[in-house]
Formats: C-alpha cells, structure tokens, sequence
C-alpha cells in the first residue's frame, strides 16, 4: 500500500494531479491546511470531488509544522512527494511576506528532512516563472535568476536551492518544475482568467493593471498536471519548465475571446501597473520535451472554451466566490 504524496491537494494544480492518479490506479495521500489565502469554496469544491474516489486518503495538515510531517511519514509508506502546496500571488506576497517564508520554504523543508529520514528519493517540486522577472524571453533554465521581485518569487527560489542541497547532501532526486500561468476549470479566483470570467457574466467592470498589453504564457491546467507526473521519472535533479512554449498572449487578447465565448461585452477599469508584477513571461519548453518527452496539447482557445463551460455549469459556485 504506497502512496503518492500530493501537498496542496485541494489546489488548483494538485486537484488535477490527484485525479490523473486516481485514473490510473494509484493510491494517493492528500494534504492541504486549507488556508484562506483565497476563498476555501474552490479548495473545497474540488476536495469533494477527492473524497468521493476510492485509493484517495486526505489529512487537514500544516506543512509547517515538522512533527505533524513527521507523523505522516512514520504512518504512510510512501513512494514519492509531489509538492505542490504552496503560498501563491505577488501582490499579497507584499503584504506579508511571513507566511510566504513559512508556507514555501519551511514548509519545503521540513518534507525534504523526512524524505531523508524516510528513505523517500523522488520528489517533484512545484516552482514558478515568476523567477525569470526581469530576463529577456524566451525564459530557458539555464538564465540566472537571482533577481526575483517579489517575497513570492523568492520563497520560490528559496525552495529550489534548498531542493539541490538536499540532492548533493543525500542524493535525492528531485524534478523542479516551473509554471506558467496555469489556467483552466476551478482556477484560482487570485488569477485573471477566473476573474475575468466571473467579472464579464455579472457585468462588473475588469481591473487591469496597466494597459492590457502585458502578455502571459498562459498553460491548461491538464497539460500541467501531466508534466508534473511525467517529472516522475528519475532524473537526479533538474529544473523544467511547462509552459505553453508559443507567442505569449496578452490580456487584451484574452479578454476578446472571453467575451466572444461569454457573448458579452467586458466592461473595464484600469488601474496602475504594479512594479511587482511580470511584464511577460514565455517559457522555452525544449527541455521538457528532451527530458519528459512532454509538450502542451491544448490550444488556448480550446483551454479557454472548457473554462468558461465549467463557470456556466456552476454558475452559482462562481458568483459566490469572493475574488
């Protein structure tokens, strides 16, 4: 009876990731704390959906907390860790930088001990693009990021050093991979797409942080979630980006084909660009094609057509989500 770790099961990312499991037979072990950093509604809408699967086991857990951790590894056998619990956002990452420190990076570390204790070599670290701020795209992992822009990045970055510590110390094998702007049915409300979505069908108006013209490299949520189980494989420790490797498309660009898809005319607001946040971000995938034999597979209009049907079919969760 071994299990697939799965932090942040209740996520955006580890709900996806928990179901592929499940579909193919695997036995998963499901942890989130369930924090408010955005409306619980979602994390437990998509909890639900866990719970009802046979071979699926979930634990309330704070990653913080190094006994609790503890506990899980000694009452588990587990086969890998696949960490996606994490604080995400720029903007409230500013505003307390505690927690981010806290959720990211002790929280990483504490599962990176027991690994080590356990005798558990795999781990598949959920890392972001939001490092590659500042660098001239395409983003490929070999660029230096050194220079991150927010308390969120850092943690970020934080947790891939400590990741390769562990590797040369104890010789985990650990595939970090990056994301870009993953989007998709469930998202989070934190992200454009979901609000964008919800703002366009109650007719209030978009808040756009600049002119509109900042570009996103933006993921399905599907292709993401079979990367991540692709990185699965051993590897020793590597950096991967999963992104949608194409022209980076711009919330201008975004907000027309909602409005076609939705029938309906967005109203707007434009509010001052946040020096905090990524002008664009475009992710070099060859690596991930090299090393995963992985590339995306759905186009955005198709991504985006499948986003808005789930918001329509559960238009009540959707208006009832405080973004």
């Amino acid at each position: 009876m071994s299990y697939y770790l799965v932090t942040g099961c209740a996520g955006f990312i580890g709900w996806r990731v928990s179901e592929f499991l499940l579909d193919q037979g695997e036995k998963v072990l499901g942890v989130d704390n369930l924090n408010q950093a955005y409306d619980t509604k979602l994390k437990e809408w998509r909890l639900e959906r866990l719970k009802g699967r046979e071979n699926f086991v979930f634990h309330k857990l704070d990653l913080a907390n190094l006994e609790a951790v503890r506990l899980l590894f000694e009452l588990y056998s587990i086969k890998a860790v696949i960490h996606l619990a994490a604080r995400a956002g720029v903007r409230q990452s500013i505003e307390n930088p505690w927690v981010y420190v806290e959720s990211n990076i002790t929280a990483t570390l504490n599962l990176l001990e027991c690994m080590k204790e356990s005798g558990i070599k795999k781990m598949v670290l959920a890392s972001t693009s939001s490092l590659y701020a500042g660098k001239k795209p395409p983003f490929h992992e070999e660029l230096k990021v050194d220079t991150p822009l927010s308390p969120y990045a850092a943690t970020k970055k934080g947790t891939e050093v400590l990741a390769y510590t562990y590797h040369h110390l104890y010789g985990l094998d650990i595939s970090v991979v990056r994301y870009f702007t993953v989007y998709g049915p469930a998202g989070r409300p934190d992200m454009s797409i979901f609000r964008f979505i919800k703002w366009i069908i109650e007719g209030t108006p978009i808040e756009i942080y600049g002119d509109g013209t900042q570009a996103r490299d933006f993921t399905y949520v599907d292709d993401i979630a079979k990367g991540t189980l692709l990185a699965l494989k051993p590897l020793g420790y590597e950096i991967i980006n999963l992104g949608g490797g194409r022209n980076p498309v711009s919330l201008n660009e975004i907000i027309e084909i909602l409005e076609r898809l939705l029938g309906k005319k967005a109203k707007k607001k434009h509010l001052p660009f946040h020096k905090a946040d990524v002008k664009i971000t475009w992710a070099e995938i060859e690596k991930a094609k090299k090393l995963l034999s992985w590339q995306p597979e759905v186009p955005l209009e198709e991504g985006l057509k499948r986003t808005v049907n789930w918001a329509l079919e559960n238009l009540e969760l959707v208006k009832s989500v405080k973004v």
